[in-house]
């Protein structure tokens, strides 16, 4: 993060970090510059450092400073999509005969790369619950190289101590990430607890509008920052220029949707708490939730994801899911409007079968921003 913005409020920074008024015409927004290559003056004469838009882009590099802002770290890297993100982290740290923690709570497409993808090439990898430290301590060999972590994890909204862990990353030499995708860092900040590189998917709450896919890395270390900045060029898998241009344009409302879908969510826990076909709220904002204090220590507010458990089994909370009207069927969240999903058959089928399994009876939605009476409404004739 420059020197520039560190001063300054989350909300300013979401509005201001990386977006410099463009200097031939005043434009309060950074241009798209939808080009792939620039013109040299003389062989080697880059103008800003711009050659290649794979390499770089002004588009791109605005999300990236931004991005480095927001989570208060050194560097920012914009993919085109969260696993490409996660694909370039683990090609950076890791070597065959390298070991991974990673936990047992986790987005179906990160355990898929870590089993079907990471591990073909040499990688092995230990399942853990970490939001118990000595989970953790007992997973942890003298191969481990990275700790994994998702706070709230997706989707039984798992809590776990980002400081706690990252002391035991340190003591095993391991790098510490943390997927912060659920939280965003208008909620929590990763780096400032010790984590050494944080992971989004942007698609969800920093674009915010279900219309872009993209990813993101920070890191707080000036040379991990340029190590991933190598491999990010090398592999290609970079957030185009439009894409980039669309989750700053999402970013600059982070701040406000995420009250309102935490203020939302939280209303609506209050009623699936008390009705009688649910049988377990999943919301860390709950007391009662085992990871609510240290939430509560580490976040700012709870956040929009809430995940629910139904009488009736399997096909009572697939029918809860397509009785919905108001709440969309659909995969992804963290968008304005209100999703639902049946995340064993939906988003998390990939590790049926796997430690990673999810409970059959589960119903995991994002909650918008839109009038929360509606969307009572609406959860309360699909529960019937």
């Amino acid at each position: 993060m420059s020197d520039q913005h560190s001063h300054q409020s989350f909300e300013t920074r979401a509005i201001h970090a990386g977006n410099t008024a463009d200097p031939l015409t005043g434009a309060v927004v950074p241009p798209i510059y939808q080009v792939s290559t620039y013109k040299q003056d003389g062989v080697g004469g880059l103008r800003g450092g711009y050659e290649y838009s794979r390499s770089a882009n002004p588009t791109r590099t605005a999300l990236e400073e931004n991005l480095a802002a927001l989570e208060g770290g050194r560097r920012g890297l914009a993919f085109a999509s969260g696993l490409a993100a996660e694909d370039c982290l683990l090609r950076t740290l890791l070597a065959p005969g390298d070991h991974v923690v990673i936990p047992n709570d986790a987005y179906g497409g990160t355990f898929r790369l870590f089993a079907k993808v990471v591990q073909r090439w040499g990688v092995d990898f230990s399942v853990a619950d970490t939001s118990d430290l000595e989970s953790v301590r007992s997973a942890v060999n003298d191969r481990t190289k990275v700790i994994w972590v998702e706070t709230p994890s997706n989707p039984l909204l798992g809590i776990t101590d980002i400081a706690a862990v990252a002391d035991v990353a340190r003591t095993a030499g391991a790098k510490l990430v943390v997927d912060n995708t659920f939280a965003s860092p208008y909620l929590q900040q990763p780096l400032s607890l010790g984590a050494d590189v944080v992971v989004h998917s942007l698609t969800k709450y920093m674009g915010g509008h279900s219309d872009v896919v993209g990813g993101a890395l920070v890191t707080a270390d000036e040379a991990l920052g340029e190590e991933l900045a190598y491999h990010q060029n090398a592999m290609g898998a970079v957030a185009g220029p439009f894409d980039s241009w669309i989750v700053l344009r999402g970013i600059k409302t982070l701040a406000v949707r995420m009250d309102r879908h935490s203020e939302n969510a939280g209303k609506i826990v209050e009623m699936l708490v008390q009705h009688p076909k649910v049988t377990q709220v999943l919301y860390p904002g709950l007391p009662e939730h085992p990871g609510h204090e240290i939430a509560a220590k580490q976040m700012k507010a709870f956040g929009g994801m809430v995940s629910f458990r139904v009488e009736g089994g399997e096909e009572a909370a697939v029918e809860v899911c397509n009785r919905a009207k108001l709440f969309t069927l659909g995969e992804s969240l963290g968008g304005v409007e209100s999703l639902i999903e049946h995340p064993g058959r939906m988003t998390h089928a990939s590790v049926a079968g796997s430690a990673l399994e999810v409970p059959a009876d589960l119903v995991r939605i994002s909650v918008g921003i839109e009038n929360v009476d509606d969307l009572l409404a609406d959860l309360r004739q699909a529960l019937g």
